[in-house]
């Protein structure tokens, strides 16, 4: 399957996205920041980039930006948990991210969405 880096600053939404994830076959990489993130994409680039939008050291617009930028391939699913705010995901959809999930998300709507992305 495909290889995926999570970067969220959130142990429990890292570990929840990683049990959907490797469950279906996919490697799992994670951060707890973009800095980290950045570092792990630039030495192994994954399949898939699944960023929260507010992290520490590089937010997930640095990030998503950064990552289409210098790579052209670079596939980013941005996620946040900000309520009542659709503009932190049509930014980050401004900024090069392919999908956008608004949390809390349930296992079949993070299923499709890495697949869908996956695919196109």
């Amino acid at each position: 399957m495909a290889s995926i880096l999570i970067v969220d600053d959130d142990a429990p939404i890292r570990a929840a996205l990683r049990d959907i994830l490797e469950e279906d076959g996919h490697q799992i990489r994670e951060a707890a920041n973009g800095h980290i993130g950045l570092m792990l994409y630039r030495e192994a680039p994954a399949d898939l980039v699944m960023t929260d939008v507010l992290i520490p050291k590089r937010d997930g617009m640095e990030v998503t930006l950064a990552l289409t930028q210098e790579f052209l391939d670079a596939r980013v699913i941005a996620m946040t948990g900000a309520v009542g705010d659709q503009n932190f995901l049509n930014v980050a959809k401004l900024f090069g991210a392919r999908r956008v999930i608004q949390k809390p998300f349930t296992s079949e709507v993070i299923r499709r969405v890495v697949r869908f992305t996956l695919d196109h």
